[in-house]
């Protein structure tokens, strides 16, 4: 196995510290001690020096989205803080084990950001699903204002109520308002109109917790981790046809090979691998010829793909990839607010064509139609939900396009049933409706 440095969250303990007095004694709370020390502004400079890039999908780097934030006194509003902990993506799994395992490395990550934007008004807005890390962030809140770490900052968790679109920052912030969660027109972008008209930066879970890793290592020391413009390390989410899926903290720029197979155990029951979706189901399909590909923004990027959430699915020899197709769409269909037509339409249209070809009824015509239908979504919905469905099934069809084209000339699907998917395309994101509840400290 290769000398990286790793944290192994799944099939463990995960090093879980859900004491305070415990994550004290190991240093915890020097970062937000040190950065509060700090002004507002060399905070800010700090983390732009550490290349700290988002981890929710975007990649955008983090410092330069905080300086995005205008300072209070140019623009006299309430500052907020809002982290996405609506984890939704298909294949990401990494930030409930964040808030499952390292809550207060969380919550100190939380301070220090709320610091650097000159914010007194935190809101997590966390997975309606995700009951027992509402119960542990819930306790880890309270224990924190117990020791009188917040400083005059109100942090509230609140719970969503199981939609995928709240994932979008702009329809999270209309959730948390109390509105239909629907992505809004931008700009103005959420820097200078987020919650409530307000001044508001957006994180993710995991950009928020790599913060308190900063500036305990520093900038500098911080940087030399990972590659060039993907410094640090990452939480790989290493889902589906692997014999040792799980969460693991590694170093930007391994290889996927490294990932794969000296990490995860290689493919599952002795099967040959065929692709690799690198970043959670919205990005596109790498082949098993793709395996050396570094696993870092620009590596990625220049594949094909992208790094997106991290989430990496490895796909088996059995798979067929009409039907991945067809669970793919079935999923953003369902998840579509309906604001967008091209979203709204266009992803039952993907759906309805692909079970087409998969059940043998489709002519050559409905194969062109079908990268038509995607070319017309692409770029033309308010948010980003509409283009996944899109990216990712153009990207089967790609790479995978003799499969698509046998299932036409066959007049039926290839795989005869020995597909691995065969019976099980339900919509995969039928989340149970719960109502709104919040946590306020």
């Amino acid at each position: 196995m290769p000398e990286h440095p790793q944290i192994v969250f799944a099939g463990t303990d995960g090093g879980a510290v859900l004491d305070i007095d415990r994550y004290r004694a190991a240093g915890g709370f020097s970062a937000l001690a040190k950065t509060r020390a700090m002004a507002p502004d060399d905070v800010i400079a700090e983390l732009e020096a550490s290349g700290l890039r988002g981890r929710g999908g975007a990649f955008f780097p983090t410092g330069r989205k905080w300086a995005f934030v205008p300072k209070p006194e140019a623009l006299p509003k309430p500052h907020y803080l809002v982290v996405n902990a609506d984890e939704s993506e298909p294949g990401s799994f990494k930030d409930r084990e964040i808030m499952l395992r390292v809550p207060f490395r969380f919550l100190e990550g939380c301070l220090i950001a709320a610091h650097g934007i000159q914010s007194q008004h935190v809101f997590v807005y966390i997975r309606g699903e995700y009951e027992r890390e509402f119960e542990i962030l819930r306790d880890s809140l309270e224990a924190v204002r117990k020791d009188d770490l917040l400083g005059g900052v109100t942090v509230v968790v609140h719970r969503g109520a199981g939609a995928y679109i709240c994932g979008e920052e702009t329809a999270l912030l209309e959730s948390l308002e109390g509105k239909r969660g629907q992505p809004r027109t931008k700009p103005p972008f959420p820097a200078i109109a987020g919650l409530y008209a307000a001044p508001t930066a957006v994180n993710n879970v995991e950009s928020i917790t790599t913060v308190t890793s900063v500036f305990e290592l520093g900038a500098a020391e911080y940087a030399k981790l990972g590659v060039e413009n993907s410094t640090g390390t990452r939480v790989f989410s290493l889902s589906g046809d692997v014999a040792n899926p799980g969460n693991y903290e590694l170093p930007h720029g391994i290889s996927m090979r490294e990932l794969v197979y000296d990490i995860g155990g290689g493919i599952a029951n002795g099967r040959e691998l065929k692709a690799v979706i690198p970043g959670g189901s919205s990005t596109s399909v790498l082949t098993a010829d793709d395996i050396d590909v570094k696993m870092d923004f620009t590596s990625l990027v220049e594949a094909g793909s992208s790094i997106g959430s991290a989430g990496v699915i490895v796909i088996d020899d059995r798979c067929c990839m009409v039907q991945l197709g067809i669970r793919v769409s079935q999923f953003y269909e369902h998840e579509s607010c309906g604001k967008c037509t091209p979203c709204r339409v266009g992803t039952k249209w993907v759906t309805q064509i692909l079970e087409k070809i998969e059940d043998g009824r489709a002519a050559q015509a409905d194969l062109d139609l079908l990268l038509s239908v995607c070319d017309r979504i692409m770029g033309k919905c308010l948010c980003p939900l509409g283009d996944s469905d899109a990216i990712a099934v153009l990207s089967y069809v790609d790479r995978f396009r003799e499969e698509f084209q046998a299932h036409i000339d066959l007049g039926r699907c290839p795989f005869d049933g020995e597909s691995s998917l065969e019976g099980i395309l339900a919509p995969s994101a039928m989340h149970a409706s719960q109502g709104h509840e919040a946590a306020h400290v």
